[in-house]
């Protein structure tokens, strides 16, 4: 049968993939060709119309503009933005009813009724420094610089994003490692009444030789959660009750100590000055510490404060010992919802870094004195 002439459907489907390969080869040619006017403009109005977020957006990306600097222009010359929705000005004049003008700074009453300076920029980057790396910074995480710089005075809106970079970039942190909560023993809870009623004593060290001193006695309030440590040359029972009596003559004769069973603890000359000062001596339990749970977390922390502040000569802890209590009294507390310095003197404590930038304070009460 002859099949001359006559288009086969097997023949159709050939000729339709020659046709699709033809033009893919095409268009890559196609496109290969340079464009002769691709060096001429196209003769089109430029839009200078942007809304106004992304005129914020850039005007924050400029370090040289403050981020209060809307805010700042009103309270000097009344100056407002043109241009601006009726949201937008019910949002603007909503937040700048907070901020005051005290030339040259700007001040912003916080929701917690405290005054504080806005400041930006290398300023905002050399506080976030002094709070965390700082003599009494004590390299803390993220949340507690953040509060430190809140104590002090400074405010910017983005404290806690800029300390949490600022603690992932640091060195010293970064070398450090630490026990996570999964792997920590449980703390047992003592619910107490009254500022320094029980105190927590335990030693630690020993250190490498610093000025002649090898061991820490170390002391903490289960309320106020405030410690007091003392670099010792020994740990016997001489050194404890002459720490203790110090200790009963600043802040009163307590109701219990807490201890463990060290024989610098339970030894006769300790328990005479139990009697003679009418404090009970509790015990923890052998191979519990986690009883006497206070102390060791403090002890944890005055560690890690000398670890990361002590340089490369380790026999000088002895002589950071004071800046890191500084720093341990003056870091925010979860269970007390503030410092150990707040609670204890009714007052946040004012750091050198507040003299140096002139916190609201410090403006008021030692600049106008002088």
């Amino acid at each position: 049968m002859e099949t001359e002439g006559i288009v086969l459907p097997s023949d159709i489907k050939i000729l339709r993939r020659d046709m699709r390969l033809f033009r893919a080869k095409v268009q890559n040619h196609l496109s290969r060709l340079e464009n002769p006017h691709q060096d001429k403009l196209e003769n089109k109005e430029i839009n200078e119309v942007f809304p106004l977020e992304t005129l914020g957006s850039v005007a924050l990306q400029d370090q040289s503009t403050p981020w209060f600097a809307d805010f700042a222009n009103y309270h000097a010359g009344k100056f407002v933005i043109k241009g601006m929705t009726s949201q937008q000005k019910n949002k603007f004049f909503k937040d700048v009813k907070h901020y005051f003008w005290d030339d040259p700074f700007l001040f912003k009453n916080c929701a917690d009724q405290v005054i504080r300076r806005c400041v930006s920029g290398q300023e905002a980057l050399d506080i976030l420094k002094a709070c965390h790396s700082g003599p009494t910074g004590g390299h803390y995480g993220a949340n507690y610089t953040a509060r430190k710089i809140f104590d002090s005075g400074f405010y910017w809106p983005t404290i806690y994003k800029d300390a949490h970079d600022f603690v992932t970039r640091c060195d010293i942190c970064q070398r450090q490692g630490k026990i996570t909560q999964r792997d920590e023993m449980p703390q047992n809870s003592i619910q107490v009444c009254e500022i320094f009623d029980i105190w927590g004593i335990d030693f630690m060290g020993p250190f490498p030789s610093s000025r002649g001193n090898k061991y820490i006695l170390v002391a903490v309030d289960y309320l106020s959660k405030w410690v007091e440590a003392k670099a010792l040359p020994t740990n016997d029972a001489r050194v404890v009750c002459k720490f203790l009596k110090t200790l009963f003559s600043r802040f009163g004769a307590p109701r219990a100590i807490i201890s463990d069973r060290g024989t610098h603890f339970c030894n006769d000359q300790f328990t005479k000055v139990m009697l003679k000062y009418g404090v009970t001596h509790r015990l923890s339990t052998a191979y519990h510490p986690q009883t006497s749970g206070q102390v060791e977390v403090s002890n944890r922390g005055l560690k890690r404060i000398l670890e990361r502040t002590v340089g490369e000569n380790r026999a000088s802890w002895s002589d950071k010992l004071d800046d890191a209590l500084w720093a341990f009294r003056t870091a925010y507390k979860t269970p007390i919802g503030c410092t150990p310095y707040k609670l204890v003197y009714g007052k946040a404590c004012h750091l050198p870094i507040e003299l140096e930038h002139k916190a609201y304070w410090a403006l008021k009460h030692t600049i106008t004195k002088v």
